[in-house]
């Protein structure tokens, strides 16, 4: 079974209008409410595709009974931790370009990280365990690692999907997979990447750091993965980006759909661009029917 965690869930207020106009009044053509965070979107694109999956996390107030009835709505199965206050409310807008306005999540309290962890407590060396997003205000940064440490230690799998400091540290549990985007590495780095290259370099870094498989979304440049022995690249699709929310999380749950269906890592990397390159060529998730389309046209190339 694949376990996602999400410790900031999200309601997404997703409006589009043809021009943002700041300081004025703005009328949306078109708008829509959608569960979202990162361990929720690779849950549900691991539902599409038939991969036994259950999201964990925290949830509060009727935005988190919200969050849980999409979820629900959909098919994943979830047991989330109930807290006080409210699960946040992020604004996405589509105009000339995309802005986001993202809410503050409730503080979560020593027990309800506890509950946590004794959930997760119970996962054994079958299970891999998806930690993804931002670490909420309140919670240790390292909180992680912590999580990475306790579950890599019963011989479960853990992909560590975050940024800044909480990746930094996350390092330290050794993950299987890390996947961060071109800016992301650069920022945990403090160097630029101008070319394959300096992303090979820097992936390499991570491997050195702590992470058994590194997997780099270079957006339209496509995709790198770097491990001990192994490095290889893969170009984008063709395609009209239609859009970009939920991308980098469909290459997690697209690696996973095939690494669970035990395609080896150069195969599962291959559906991992594919999966992300379906979902911005789409209006919603990709599906498992498009995966495996694109899937047929990405070559990956050894370097």
């Amino acid at each position: 079974m694949i376990y996602t965690v999400t410790l900031n869930p999200s309601a997404d207020y997703l409006l589009e209008l043809p021009q943002l106009q700041v300081g004025e009044t703005n009328r949306a053509t078109s708008s829509k409410i959608v569960s979202g965070g990162k361990g929720i979107n690779v849950a549900e694109v691991l539902s599409n595709v038939s991969v036994p999956v259950k999201a964990l996390g925290f949830l509060a107030g009727f935005t988190g009974a919200f969050v849980k009835e999409e979820v629900e709505r959909k098919g994943i199965q979830s047991d989330f931790i109930f807290t006080e206050g409210l699960t946040r409310i992020n604004v996405k807008v589509k105009a000339d370009g995309e802005t986001e306005i993202n809410g503050q999540g409730p503080v979560l309290s020593e027990i309800h990280l506890s509950q946590l962890e004794d959930q997760l407590s119970r996962l054994t060396q079958k299970d891999i365990l998806v930690l993804s997003g931002s670490v909420p205000s309140g919670v240790s940064i390292d909180f992680y690692k912590k999580l990475g440490q306790q579950a890599s230690k019963r011989g479960v799998k853990v992909v560590l999907d975050s940024s800044g400091e909480a990746l930094r540290e996350g390092l330290g549990a050794k993950p299987f997979l890390i996947k961060p985007n071109k800016a992301e590495l650069m920022d945990l780095y403090k160097q630029s990447i101008n070319d394959l290259d300096d992303a090979l370099l820097l992936g390499r870094k991570a491997v050195r750091d702590g992470a058994e498989n590194v997997m780099i979304s270079l957006g339209s440049k496509g995709a790198l993965f770097v491990n001990e022995h192994d490095a290889f690249v893969a170009d984008a699709p063709e395609g009209n980006l239609v859009n970009s929310v939920g991308a980098g999380d469909s290459m997690v749950a697209g690696f996973l759909y095939a690494f669970a269906n035990e395609k080896n890592l150069k195969d599962s990397f291959r559906y991992s661009v594919a999966a992300g390159s379906a979902t911005a060529f789409s209006k919603g998730f990709c599906t498992k029917n498009k995966i495996d389309e694109l899937a047929a046209t990405i070559a990956v190339q050894s370097i």
